[in-house]
């Protein structure tokens, strides 16, 4: 327990996420696939994470706060191959800048699409550059935001699912942003398991073992979905 005290916050964020790597658990599951990098950095010694705001030119899913990420490429070996091409697709970020940390239990989407999240570590130097047919904005906000139960709500979804909203106001662009369904459900996770903190609200999954609800849902969802 001394050692783990003396460790920064980034080991520490990386040690209890390693933790949830699902590594190749889920390679044999037959569905088209996707993935999503969840990009943290520290910034004056607090945890952030990185989102996007999906560009108003795109045919579905306009203007949704998501993280960087996209379908499966033909020339992609891997999850993490997919989520790296698409973060530098979408907003400039260097693969060879990205500090890969673990793969979470995959989410299936209204489109039945396996999307695995990639969670890495990138710098607070880091500048977005935008690709506008894909992102009309870039912004970070603290992580432990996704576990305060000011400027959140929720809704029932379906019987084993909630459905969370937050709200953020970022200062520098002036501009505030609803994160919610996936997205929010997922920040949810990755804040649980990185800070080690409970959320100050009612959630669907188990806090003593987060993930094996999410294969509990997950698997669920692929027993019914369009094989």
């Amino acid at each position: 327990m001394a050692e783990l005290g003396r460790l920064s916050i980034r080991e520490k964020v990386k040690s209890a996420l390693k933790m949830r790597d699902v590594g190749n658990k889920y390679s044999d599951l037959t569905l088209p696939r996707a993935s999503v990098l969840v990009p943290l950095l520290i910034k004056n010694e607090e945890l952030y994470v990185l989102l996007t705001v999906r560009s108003m030119k795109l045919h579905s899913n306009r203007g949704e706060v998501c993280f960087p990420g996209g379908k499966q490429d033909t020339k992609d070996r891997t999850e993490i191959d997919t989520a790296l091409r698409e973060a530098h697709e979408e907003i400039g970020l260097p693969p060879d800048q990205v500090e890969i940390i673990c793969k979470l239990v995959p989410i299936i989407n209204q489109d039945d699409i396996l999307v695995t999240p990639v969670v890495a570590f990138i710098s607070d130097t880091f500048h977005p550059q935008p690709n506008v047919d894909e992102v009309s904005d870039v912004f970070i906000l603290p992580v432990y935001h996704f576990l305060k139960s000011e400027e959140h709500t929720s809704t029932r979804y379906d019987a084993a699912m909630l459905l969370h909203f937050f709200t953020f106001k970022d200062r520098q662009l002036n501009k505030s942003f609803t994160i919610w369904g996936l997205t929010a459900q997922l920040c949810i996770i990755v804040a649980f398991i990185a800070l080690g903190q409970k959320p100050l609200f009612k959630v669907d999954f188990d806090l003593d073992d987060p993930l094996a609800s999410m294969d509990k849902y997950l698997m669920a969802k692929y027993a019914t979905s369009k094989l």
